[in-house]
């Protein structure tokens, strides 16, 4: 997944949502990383969310699962714009489901194909330095085999991070494993937990 938050420097185009995780000039002290809460967001999702993505799994940098463990699936460019136009970047929560393509010979289970908890990256990833803007999501469900050119569907909850600057590798992989965490309790909520049967999944 990407870099949506870190150690040391802000990335100055990303508002932060956290007052006490920022000091005047803009960059977040340590108090980011050591105090933040293991729930966020409101009891139901609120605007802008829910956020509907989708569009077909491309290949993308290949160092989610490398570098960082978590392998993740990239959306196309044109399926950016919902996002874009609602939501300042960061890391986001919320369901995705992978579906085959009518053209594709499908090595899915009937498991990889439920409607699964999901936790996303949307920014410029500054740790590797991005030249342009990426959806990186990574479903939290282990899958056996890949599933490029499958069409994806995510419905985007709520916000748990804003994009940062790394110092190590080391930090971000921290910082991943704990959004994981985050994003599964956020969405235990019932106010959440409902729309793993929305209309806009096939379930």
């Amino acid at each position: 997944m990407g870099d949506a938050a870190g150690e040391i420097i802000a990335s100055p185009s990303v508002p932060n949502s956290s007052k006490d995780s920022v000091e005047t000039d803009g960059v977040p002290d340590e108090s980011f990383r050591t105090s933040r809460p293991d729930i966020v967001g409101p009891d139901v999702p609120d605007a802008p969310f829910p956020i509907k993505l989708s569009g077909s799994v491309q290949h993308g940098f290949g160092r989610g699962g490398k570098d960082l463990g978590c392998p993740t699936a990239n959306l196309p460019d044109d399926s950016l714009p919902p996002m874009i136009n609602a939501a300042k970047t960061g890391v986001y929560y919320g369901y995705a489901q992978v579906t085959p393509s009518d053209r594709i010979s499908s090595s899915l289970s009937d498991q990889d194909v439920c409607v699964l908890p999901m936790v996303m990256s949307f920014g410029w990833n500054p740790f590797y330095n991005n030249e342009r803007m990426t959806v990186e999501i990574h479903i939290m469900h282990e899958f056996k085999t890949d599933f490029y050119g499958y069409h994806m569907r995510a419905l985007v909850l709520g916000y748990i991070r804003p994009e940062l600057h790394y110092t190590s590798r080391e930090a971000l992989i921290e910082d991943i494993e704990f959004d994981k965490k985050v994003a599964l309790k956020s969405m235990a909520r019932p106010g959440y937990e409902k729309y793993k049967t929305d209309s806009f999944f096939t379930v």
